[in-house]
């Protein structure tokens, strides 16, 4: 395949996601426009795998979806990510066709579903620290044709933000039938509205109805129908929505989280933590390093449930996480203090004396306790 890149646009500035417009040459298609925005800090981060966000119908949806992603991963509600939109303006009827007859892509269509997976996505790989999660968005005719991509033996996208899609024939039988029987996990989004196209709305109700039904461990489904909403503003509310669906054991532990799943387990707290951390690396490939407020959220969850023997495990990941910092001594002092070891606890608080300080803990906190403890007992 021949490829030519053009610059046409590119943002230097590190501290903001970098845009810029690249052509390739393809030998099914032709020249073709891409837009990519990268992830902040992308050049610098040269170890950094990022997950993918291809964007069709580019030309319109490409700017919203960015954004979005942006000011998302800003506040860390997902990973930072690679948003590629496909420019369509002149050539969408012939790249989303389907065929009346066999239901699937023909002509341009075949050409084009080829494309995104034969040519683009070697291409994006080759030139980009792409990681192995990889998210389809479609509005429309694009949200009907990024389905296909599922009907794969091994899906080409790992989720699939399906904006009122325009289904084609058969459609609903057959996405229904493959979500039924993943057998990898998979994020499906749908969004319709009120005062989305007719036979839209009426075709969509029908495949959600069907697609709520699927018992399925694989398969990670949310619908929203919007209330006051036109086919084209339902997009502006239901991407920001898609994200938080797909993305939300990333997110920071929350309160509704703290309370909902954290306070009634009759398991150890720290070993929830340690399995959301083991889901977002099976899910999207990314080893995160386990933020200091989730650390809060649990340490406040043994101590309200008085469950003090697991400081000892929560001493053991804040060592793995923050090995220079005085957290791991924080909690294993915790420990020895509730299980009856005060002497432990008193070297302990007072080892941390050459580790750093860290979320609000300082090393005068730690002696403090340590002669709290030796005033206490008469050490």
């Amino acid at each position: 395949m021949r490829r030519l890149i053009l610059f046409a646009m590119f943002c230097t500035t590190p501290l903001y996601a970098q845009t810029q417009y690249e052509y390739i040459e393809s030998d099914r298609l032709g020249t073709r426009e891409l837009k990519i925005q990268l992830p902040r800090n992308y050049e610098e981060n040269t170890e950094k795998y990022y997950p993918l966000i291809l964007v069709l119908d580019g030309d319109f949806l490409f700017e919203i979806v960015a954004g979005n992603v942006d000011y998302t991963s800003y506040w860390a509600d997902m990973p930072e990510a690679l948003v590629v939109g496909i420019n369509q303006v002149e050539t969408r009827s012939e790249d989303l066709f389907v065929s009346d007859a066999t239901f699937f892509p023909t002509q341009d269509g075949a050409k084009f579903y080829e494309f995104l997976g034969a040519e683009l996505m070697p291409y994006l790989e080759e030139n980009y620290r792409l990681g192995t999660f990889k998210v389809a968005v479609g509005h429309g005719a694009s949200a009907n044709f990024i389905n296909f991509y599922s009907f794969r033996k091994t899906p080409l996208f790992q989720a699939y933000i399906a904006l009122s899609p325009s289904m084609s024939p058969y459609m609903d039988s057959n996405l229904t039938e493959q979500l039924a029987d993943l057998k990898s996990p998979l994020f499906y989004y749908m969004s319709t509205a009120s005062e989305d196209f007719r036979d839209h709305r009426k075709d969509i109700t029908a495949l959600n109805t069907k697609l709520e039904a699927i018992d399925s461990n694989h398969l990670f489904y949310a619908f929203d129908n919007f209330d006051g909403l036109d086919h084209y503003g339902l997009v502006n509310t239901s991407i920001p929505k898609a994200l938080q669906h797909i993305f939300l054991v990333f997110q920071p532990i929350s309160r509704s989280e703290y309370k909902k799943y954290i306070l009634p387990l009759e398991t150890s707290p720290v070993a929830y933590l340690t399995e959301k951390y083991d889901r977002i690396e099976t899910l999207f490939g990314i080893e995160k390093q386990i933020l200091l407020n989730d650390f809060r959220a649990i340490a406040s969850a043994l101590d309200k449930k008085e469950q003090f023997e697991y400081f000892k495990d929560l001493a053991k990941l804040a060592r793995e996480s923050y090995p220079d910092s005085v957290l791991h001594n924080y909690y294993m002092g915790r420990f020895y203090e509730a299980t009856g070891n005060p002497k432990k606890a008193m070297k302990t608080y007072r080892e941390a004396y050459i580790y750093q300080e860290i979320d609000g803990i300082t090393k005068d906190d730690l002696l403090d306790k340590a002669d709290r403890i030796k005033v206490e007992y008469g050490y």
